[in-house]
C-alpha cells in the first residue's frame, strides 16, 4: 500500500505555538550514521540485523488507523518527535525531507519507493489534526502518525526509543525529553541505517543514494 500524506492548509503560520524542547540524542545514532565512503565497495548496511522496528497500529492525519505492514514493499524514513516544539524535531524532519528531495531530483525513480513517516510521542496534545499541521509545514509527502498512549508507547519500545514527559512550562505546557534518530528501513521492514540529519540534507541525500536500490 503506497501512502502519501494530504497537506493541511497553511501550517507554517501556526508553527510560533510549537514549544522548545530538550531532546536526548541516542548514541546510537552517532554509531549508526557511518557508511562507506563514495568510491568504496558497499557493505551491508550499518543497522543489519538490529532489532529495530515493528507492529504498530496508529492513528493517520486523516484518522485512518495505519500499520507498520502497510508500507511493506517501500524505504520508510521513521522519526519519532511531537508538534509542540520549535527546535531539534522540526530541524531534523526539515532536513530529511530537503535530503529526500535532493535525492529525489537526482534519482526520481529510486525516491519514489521511499516513505517519510512521522510518528509523535506527545499523543496528549498530538492530534491527527496538529500532526497534519506539522508534517504540512514540511513535505505534502510526509505521513504524520499519532495514537493512544499505549499504541505510542508500544510503537517506540519496538523502534527503541525513549521518551518521557519532562518539566512543566510557563502558559501550562510541558517538555517532552526523548531520543531524536532518523531510521531507514528497507522493503521488507529492515532497519538499514540512520540518517545524518545532524550533517544536514545533502549527507541525507548521500546516505539514501547508499542504500536505496
Amino acid at each position: 500500500m503506497n501512502h502519501r500524506a494530504n497537506a493541511a492548509p497553511n501550517a507554517h503560520q501556526s508553527r510560533n505555538r510549537f514549544f522548545a524542547v530538550p531532546l536526548l540524542a541516542a548514541s546510537l545514532a552517532a554509531a549508526a550514521c557511518s557508511a562507506p565512503s563514495s568510491g568504496e565497495a558497499v557493505a551491508e548496511p550499518p543497522l543489519a540485523g538490529a532489532d529495530i522496528g515493528g507492529p504498530f497500529e496508529l492513528t493517520s492525519s486523516t484518522g485512518d488507523t495505519v500499520r507498520w505492514e502497510d508500507f511493506r514493499g517501500q524505504y520508510t524514513i521513521v522519526y519519532f518527535g511531537f508538534a509542540f516544539c520549535p527546535d531539534i524535531c522540526p530541524t531534523d524532519v526539515q532536513r530529511f525531507t530537503q535530503g529526500l528531495a535532493q535525492f529525489a531530483e537526482a534519482e526520481p525513480g529510486k525516491a519514489a519507493a521511499v516513505q517519510p513517516i512521522f510518528i509523535s510521542v506527545d499523543p496528549e496534545r498530538d492530534t491527527p489534526e496538529i500532526v497534519s499541521e506539522f508534517t504540512s509545514a514540511f513535505s505534502d509527502d510526509l505521513i504524520g502518525l499519532t495514537g493512544t498512549s499505549e499504541q505510542v508507547k508500544a510503537a517506540a519500545d519496538n523502534f527503541r526509543v525513549y521518551f518521557e514527559r519532562g518539566e512543566d512550562t510557563p502558559g501550562g505546557g510541558y517538555l517532552i525529553n526523548h531520543s531524536a534518530i532518523t531510521y531507514l528501513f528497507g522493503p521488507d521492514g529492515e532497519p538499514l541505517a540512520t540518517l545524518p540529519t545532524d550533517q544536514g540534507p545533502d549527507a541525507v541525500a548521500a546516505e539514501l543514494d547508499k542504500w536505496v536500490s
